[in-house]
């Protein structure tokens, strides 16, 4: 299935979307103009989607969870700088050593970095400066990719590859994270006057898994990121999932209904989230004086169209949704078999989806050595999986194995739900 495409409005118009992904890395002979093309066209996605903001937007940190556009712009720099030129470049120098520092995220055998709760303070380089960074460090990857001879190409694709693919989860950061920022401000700044949430293609009714034993996982064929591997056989017991998403006109029943406001509903974690951050409905939800709900998006606060599938919850208000509507939430694994056989509506594109699946890893799982093994498998302890893609989602990033998480508090992205129940 392919994803919906990731940003409408202004940054909807694409002439490149063939030039990712990029070919397979085992394909003979190596076709090194395409893979210029793919880091061309992820590099210049990050750009254009940092376009509409002002270097006073680029500098904001709204929350320790979030990071200043500036900062994701110079992090996707660094990681090829650290991991691709340092390595494969013959006499490759570092575009200021300084960067290092204030630039690595959670690379611990990378060396030392700036605290990520203190990355807002990174006023210097200017965002005009971050560009100079970019622009060099995309001549030196461009020059290696056309010049290094073939064994050297074996080496570094597959450090190229996922460098493409983490640079657009970035994309996608930089998206959320803009907007929460945008949240906090009480004149409702507009990232994209144009942009609209996608309307839903979900037709009703149940999809039906007859349960059995079923193999999960990355198949061997494309990219896919160490923690969709080993691939493994598991049992799924008979279940129906829901073909579509839960709606904003579902959600408001659940609000209407004392869901905020009903202590049974909610694991002990949820409850205490709900009184401590004094949550009353989804992320970036308001209500005026009138009793009227709106919404904050992209293009400004809007309100809410009762028909679009509910998104900026958490894993605790899914699960209290869940137990409120009398059903529950899919595991991974028995969304990845509806998936797979073409069951489900709306898997891609519009919200993340929270699953009941603890992230933790597959049977055999290894992550791969040195420092790029930190990637996923440090993680792997008190989050949950999400599965799909979501509106903000870089085009041709998505894929039904992905396995995305985010600790059960955690709401600032487009995160959603569909419901499932057992079958006797």
């Amino acid at each position: 299935m392919a994803a919906t495409a990731a940003i409408r409005g202004t940054l909807q118009d694409r002439s490149d979307r063939a030039a990712f992904p990029p070919p397979d890395v085992s394909a003979r002979p190596v076709d090194r103009a395409a893979w210029i093309a793919a880091f061309r066209t992820v590099r210049d996605e990050t750009e254009r989607r940092a376009a509409p903001l002002s270097p006073e937007d680029q500098q904001i940190q709204s929350m320790a969870d979030a990071s200043p556009t500036k900062w994701h712009r110079a992090h996707t720099t660094w990681f090829f700088e650290q991991f691709l030129l340092r390595d494969h470049l013959p006499g490759f120098r570092l575009y200021d050593e300084r960067l290092h520092y204030l630039f690595n995220s959670y690379y611990v055998a990378a060396g030392p970095r700036q605290p990520r709760i203190m990355r807002g303070l990174i006023t210097r380089p200017t965002a005009e400066e971050v560009a100079g960074y970019r622009a060099h460090v995309d001549r030196a990857v461009e020059g290696l990719l056309s010049e290094a001879s073939d064994e050297t190409l074996d080496a570094l694709l597959p450090i190229l590859e996922i460098g493409l693919y983490h640079e657009q989860q970035h994309q996608e950061l930089l998206i959320t994270d803009i907007l929460h920022a945008f949240a906090q401000n009480p004149l409702a700044p507009v990232y994209d006057e144009a942009w609209r949430f996608p309307r839903s293609q979900a037709k009703a009714g149940l999809a039906e898994l007859a349960g059995g034993v079923t193999r999960i996982g990355h198949d061997g064929n494309g990219f896919s990121f160490d923690n969709e591997s080993p691939r493994h056989e598991t049992l799924i017991l008979p279940c129906a999932i829901d073909k579509g998403l839960v709606t904003n006109a579902q959600w408001l029943a659940f609000i209407e209904d004392g869901g905020y406001a009903r202590p049974e509903l909610w694991l002990s974690d949820g409850w205490l989230a709900v009184q401590a951050e004094g949550w009353e409905a989804p992320g970036y939800w308001q209500r005026n004086e009138a009793g009227q709900w709106s919404v904050m998006t992209l293009a400004g606060r809007m309100g809410i169209d009762l028909s679009l599938p509910v998104t900026h919850v958490s894993y605790f208000e899914a699960d209290a949704y869940a137990r409120w509507a009398g059903r529950d939430l899919p595991t991974e694994f028995e969304w990845e078999a509806a998936a797979n056989d073409g069951l489900l509506d709306d898997a891609f594109g519009l919200v993340w989806q929270w699953t009941r699946s603890a992230y933790v890893s597959y049977p055999g799982y290894r992550p791969v050595s040195g420092a790029l093994g930190e990637y996923n498998g440090k993680f792997m302890s008190n989050q949950f999986v999400l599965r799909g893609s979501s509106v903000a989602t870089s085009e041709g990033h998505a894929r039904i194995g992905y396995r995305n998480f985010f600790y059960p508090h955690q709401r600032w992205q487009f995160t959603g739900l569909r419901l499932s129940n057992y079958r006797d």
